[in-house]
């Protein structure tokens, strides 16, 4: 899931708080001083502090932490929405670098508008309104004439499968199709930019679940830069190209799900991971046994075949019921094997992980 674009969003040490004279707190933020001690010495509320992150053109990045841990307001700042106290976000989607804190209030409109595009939590859609008006709101905020409008929102609803819902009035759609109505909003507006805030966490899990997959689907095709705010891991891992998690504000550590799971970077991150389903980050690569170390002689059956960044719950399939071993190889090179034995001990190196510290 490695995306390796340019940059397209970059945090450049990026503090946001909120209160009268909030840069009056930006020195105990360099000494370390925690939200609480800033809170109860300035009355400003930290929301970041000292964040960088470069976000590439394509993937999906996801900001992910306990409530309250800045994660919302880290995302807002990349259309303006949570003011920049110290440091600065750059949003470059082709047409010319821009720092919402300091562009014109034109240029912020533009880059809102046409660049930028949002999927909240709570749908905020405009229950007056039919699917397909809905769809098109963007659009028609955008001065887009009819015509062109109403093509762009057929085509958005066929991709979430709404096309037979568009004169429908949103309060006859569930949560689940209205979710994809805020979705179909986002995509139909063009902006190569998607920012999403939970925009899944009210829904049950079935649903949740489904439409997980359905914009996995719809990234593949469309190739959006999206950047996602989640609290839930497995719902992280699962959609993450990379994973930036968050602690009071702070940064703590990024890199893809196995990096996180493999090597948490400290205690809260351990145990942030520590009791997740290990099947969702193992690939086969991090259990094949390597073929310098499983010997020459060919597993007398052959369960299947599989790539190195396979995912472990696409091969559990293959050796369920089966005495046989699936062969890892890239490139037409076998690299190694897995079988029962395989998957037995990397299930057990999670679990004492989950059980011991971290080591310091």
């Amino acid at each position: 899931m490695s995306v390796a674009g340019p940059s397209v969003v970059c945090f450049e040490n990026v503090s946001i708080l909120f209160g009268r004279k909030a840069a009056n707190a930006l020195p105990l933020i360099d000494k370390g001083a925690t939200r609480a001690e800033i809170r109860e010495q300035t009355g400003v509320m930290l929301g970041v502090a000292n964040a960088d992150l470069a976000i590439h053109q394509g993937e999906i990045a996801v900001l992910m932490g306990l409530s309250g841990s800045g994660k919302s307001t880290l995302i807002r700042a990349i259309n303006g929405l949570a003011p920049v106290t110290r440091g600065r976000v750059l949003v470059d989607t082709g047409r010319g670098t821009v720092d919402p804190r300091a562009c014109s209030a034109s240029r912020l409109r533009e880059l809102r508008r046409h660049e930028v595009a949002m999927v909240f939590q709570q749908f905020a859609l405009l229950p007056w309104r039919t699917v397909s008006e809905n769809v098109g709101f963007g659009l028609e905020l955008s001065g887009v004439e009819p015509k062109r409008r109403g093509e762009a929102v057929m085509r958005q609803l066929e991709l979430v499968g709404l096309a037979d819902w568009a004169n429908a009035r949103v309060g006859e759609l569930s949560g689940g199709m209205q979710q994809r109505v805020g979705l179909a909003r986002a995509f139909a507006t063009d902006a190569p930019i998607l920012l999403m805030d939970e925009p899944f966490s009210a829904l049950d899990p079935l649903i949740r679940t489904r439409l997980q997959d359905e914009l996995l689907q719809l990234q593949a095709r469309l190739r959006k830069t999206i950047v996602f705010v989640s609290h839930d891991l497995d719902e992280a891992f699962k959609l993450g190209n990379r994973i930036a998690i968050m602690e009071g504000g702070h940064i703590v550590q990024t890199g893809t799900a196995q990096d996180i799971v493999l090597r948490p970077a400290n205690d809260y991150v351990a145990e942030f991971v520590a009791h997740m389903n290990p099947l969702s980050v193992l690939t086969a690569g991090d259990v094949m046994t390597p073929l310098d170390r499983s010997g020459d002689t060919p597993p007398t059956r052959i369960a299947g075949s599989a790539s190195s960044d396979t995912p472990l719950r696409r091969i559990l399939p293959a050796l369920a019921g089966n005495e046989g071993e699936v062969m890892v190889s890239e490139q037409g090179r076998i690299l190694g094997r897995i079988g029962a034995q395989e998957i037995v001990e990397a299930l057990s190196r999670q679990q004492r992980k989950a059980e011991l510290p971290l080591a310091r």
